[in-house]
């Protein structure tokens, strides 16, 4: 389970407001990927906080609103499908991380700066202040945790949106991943503005091996 042995160690060091830092949507075939930054209270305990990937979606909703009404800060950032194509996934992921971070801001909407950012994963590069990355650390850190979770609801919900908007692939069944359903309606309708070029090439091997 996650605890704050990470952030309490960053603080002995001298950095008094350490954000965690998560993000979702790397793998879906369209949307944007999303990234949420989080200060929590030392030692505040959200009964039920881990990992957003091991929760139920009523659960991670539930969550959604005790970590922003709890949290110190937090903020949230997007790297956009055109960001996606014209960079690569990672570097969009990055900026998206990057953002979160200059976004957060207390529940009344006051900026607030971090000094100190853990980032899931294996990638800390380019911050605009001291970061390190943490393999796993959704499930080591809690202010990691509570930026996984706010991360994934946040692109769940934009899941819905694009649903609304591009009804024939069912985007609120398989949030966008490679399912069989959503490649089989891909196939049929072709991609849409908000499917990633390069994460839809199977439609171009496709056509390529009719000709």
């Amino acid at each position: 389970m996650p605890d704050y042995s990470i952030e309490q160690e960053l603080n002995t060091l001298g950095f008094g407001a350490v954000c965690g830092v998560d993000e979702a949507g790397r793998g879906p075939l369209c949307g944007s990927v999303v990234a949420a930054a989080c200060i929590l209270p030392d030692g505040l305990y959200i009964e039920g906080l881990n990992d957003s990937k091991k929760l139920t979606a009523k659960r991670r909703e539930a969550l959604f609103d005790v970590i922003c009404e709890n949290a110190i800060a937090f903020g949230i950032g997007e790297g956009t499908v055109e960001e996606i194509d014209s960079l690569n996934i990672l570097e969009a992921d990055l900026l998206a991380m990057r953002r979160a971070i200059e976004n957060l801001h207390t529940l009344s909407g006051e900026r607030v700066k971090a000094d100190f950012a853990i980032i899931d994963g294996n990638i800390a590069r380019d911050f605009q202040i001291p970061a390190k990355a943490v393999i796993k650390g959704d499930a080591l850190s809690m202010s990691i945790a509570a930026a996984s979770v706010l991360a994934k609801v946040t692109r769940d919900r934009l899941c819905e949106e694009y649903d609304k908007a591009y009804p024939q692939y069912q985007i609120a069944k398989h949030k966008g991943y490679g399912t069989k359903l959503h490649m089989d309606l891909l196939r049929e309708h072709g991609p849409s503005p908000i499917h990633r070029k390069k994460f839809v090439r199977f439609l171009d091997e496709r056509t390529d091996g009719n000709d």
